[in-house]
């Protein structure tokens, strides 16, 4: 599988742009509650700090056979972005595989935009031949479970620092 990049992807109410060092600022207020790090450990970052991460993650993994792709999420009838998605797609054994992640700020939760997002992201994936995607969720985390539900994902019996292993696979 070659290398990936993120494209633009779009959904009826959310465009996923790929992610720039630009975002940070606003970024920066929309993951500024301490609330969303609840789960994932962690405070929020300064726009300085998200600044930083973001040219650390849109240089590219140091490793050819994997591909960081990241979005923002941007709700097209408030112009604002409201969150992130992202996928870590590298080889297996059974084919290639995405570990996937996303985030909403507190402002834009309860309206299925994690949900939304999550949805198009497993799409895309499907059709870069992506076989496997996996997440890994808190089990305390009934919102994250359901996007993860949304987008196909089905809980295993597998653990990874305390975290449900969640996990979509592909018949090609």
């Amino acid at each position: 599988m070659s290398t990936l990049t993120a494209p633009a992807i779009s959904t009826g109410r959310l465009d996923l742009l790929p992610l720039h060092v630009e975002h940070a600022e606003e970024m920066a207020a929309v993951l500024s509650d301490p609330a969303l790090h609840t789960f994932i450990g962690g405070a929020p970052d300064t726009p300085r700090a998200l600044r930083s991460r973001y040219e650390r993650m849109t240089a590219g993994s140091p490793d050819p056979a994997v591909s960081w792709l990241n979005w923002v999420i941007r709700l097209r009838d408030e112009s604002c972005l409201t969150g992130t998605v992202q996928a870590t797609v590298g080889p297996s054994g059974h084919g290639a595989v995405a570990e996937i992640a996303w985030v909403v700020g507190t402002p834009w939760q309860g309206r299925g935009i994690a949900g939304e997002a999550a949805r198009a992201l497993v799409d895309w994936l499907d059709g870069q031949r992506v076989w496997t995607v996996v997440a890994h969720i808190h089990p305390d985390h009934r919102a994250s479970a359901a996007v993860a539900t949304a987008a196909g994902l089905a809980p295993t019996e597998a653990w990874q620092e305390g975290e449900r292993r969640w996990c979509r696979s592909v018949r090609r």
